[in-house]
């Protein structure tokens, strides 16, 4: 038997605020939330009990409230392939969001790199499909 992916934590400034980004871009609902602890995981939304979720269940995303800043390019990040419409499309509708444009040395590839509300790079892919 081995590991599984399961949760990805998220150090950041305003878990909530974070995690509405990441459920509007993900299509993923709050599953947890601890604003004592500054805590806050979201997940898939849950299917209706008589749908089965066909493929593997996606990780759930948590995050953290903690008191330094980003300070560096990520060495880990998301990356999210558009599942309903073209790469130029989702990449409109991510910068609506509240995403910004990054420029991390990627030159011409076929991927483009965004920023979350706070600093975080991921990439929309343009060429693979969930």
């Amino acid at each position: 038997m081995a590991s599984k992916f399961t949760e990805l934590a998220i150090d950041c400034a305003d878990p909530a605020g974070l995690a509405r980004f990441w459920c509007s871009v993900l299509d993923y609902e709050v599953r947890d939330e601890d604003a004592e602890e500054g805590v806050v995981t979201i997940g898939p939304r849950a299917a209706p009990e008589a749908e089965d979720r066909p493929g593997p269940v996606p990780p759930v995303l948590t995050f953290a409230r903690v008191p330094e800043g980003k300070s560096a390019k990520n060495r880990l990040h998301i990356d999210v392939s558009p599942s309903d419409r073209e790469q130029g499309d989702e990449v409109r509708r991510l910068i609506a969001l509240g995403a910004r444009r990054a420029d991390v040395g990627q030159g011409d590839a076929s991927w483009i790199v965004l920023t979350d509300p706070e600093g975080n790079e991921f990439c929309v892919l343009g060429d693979r499909r969930p």
